[in-house]
């Protein structure tokens, strides 16, 4: 009785509610994480209503929240192009073998790296590491690729020679140090469990944080990559959807800036449709992606800070 005497006695009312002051930061805060997020969204949705809007409202500037003068003829004519689904089709296929790839290739490293057992430990992450810091540079990388293995304009050279990422092992290995105690690995062994049952037995299915936030991260570097194939890839039929959507704007560009007049802020217009319908082409699969993997994202980013 005592107690609930105490709880409702003014001065403790008074203490646990919150000051006028505290409601005013309150309110200021939730307003400022408001603007930012609108500013956050504001270009992605305004990319969308005006690739289905007329371009000449959108050059007028009338397009700011509601689509206008409904046209898809930016979709129709960038769907109507060939190389487009073929590019689709060569990032899917170089962006789920090469996540697959680096996935095999960078997860039982850190979990390695992991291991204070580990023969030459130091040494090895230093070798990983230094990486990070110092390159061998595009001109010997491409003389190696060509020459030696002959990787060049071939589908190899999109997914294997840049699979290991030494930031993807950093942070599985902490992942692994952090999260996995010693102990489990001493109760696998009197359970007569060797190291590489252990590791796809045990340390893989209570990995599908990590493992969820390294596919997304390749995945997404993958799907969004153009320079590796600006370089070594030669034939157009082997070409990834962001190289084909540059040269679809080049090409448009170009054939602007070779008309004046009214046909060159025609086509000019037409151009900037098209970039737009671009943007949501080469965008949206991989963002309808990350719903699926956000609770493993933040937990796999997350869960290594969180541990003292």
């Amino acid at each position: 009785m005592s107690q609930i005497a105490g709880k409702n006695h003014p001065a403790v009312r008074n203490h646990i509610r919150k000051s006028r002051a505290d409601k005013t930061f309150d309110w200021i805060i939730y307003t400022i994480a408001v603007l930012m997020t609108l500013l956050a969204l504001y270009p992605m949705y305004f990319i969308v209503i005006a690739s289905i809007s007329d371009p000449n409202q959108v050059a007028q500037g009338n397009v700011l929240l509601w689509p206008k003068g409904l046209s898809l003829d930016g979709y129709k004519h960038l769907f109507s192009m060939g190389n487009l689904w073929t590019g689709y089709l060569n990032t899917v296929l170089y962006s789920l073998v090469g996540t697959l790839i680096m996935l095999v290739v960078n997860i039982p490293v850190a979990y390695a790296l992991s291991r204070r057992d580990l023969v030459g430990r130091g040494l090895f992450t230093f070798f990983f590491i230094f990486p990070m810091f110092f390159g061998g540079g595009l001109i010997p990388t491409f003389i190696i690729l060509n020459n030696t293995f002959h990787m060049v304009d071939t589908f190899l050279v999109m997914v294997l020679p840049f699979s290991v990422i030494s930031y993807y092992i950093v942070v599985s290995r902490t992942f692994f140090q952090t999260s996995l105690p010693a102990e489990l690995w001493d109760a696998a062994q009197i359970d007569g469990c060797g190291n590489l049952r252990y590791f796809f037995t045990v340390v893989l299915p209570l990995s599908k944080a990590i493992l969820a936030v390294i596919a997304l991260w390749a995945a997404v570097g993958h799907w969004n990559s153009y320079f590796n194939a600006m370089i070594y890839l030669r034939t157009p039929s082997k070409y990834p959807l962001q190289l084909v959507m540059r040269n679809i704007l080049i090409n448009n560009e170009m054939a602007a800036s070779a008309m004046t007049g009214s046909a060159a802020a025609d086509i000019n217009r037409k151009a900037n449709l098209i970039k737009y319908c671009a943007i949501v082409v080469s965008s949206l699969p991989i963002m309808t992606m990350y719903p699926f993997v956000q609770k493993y994202f933040n937990q796999g980013v997350m869960i290594g800070a969180l541990k003292g």
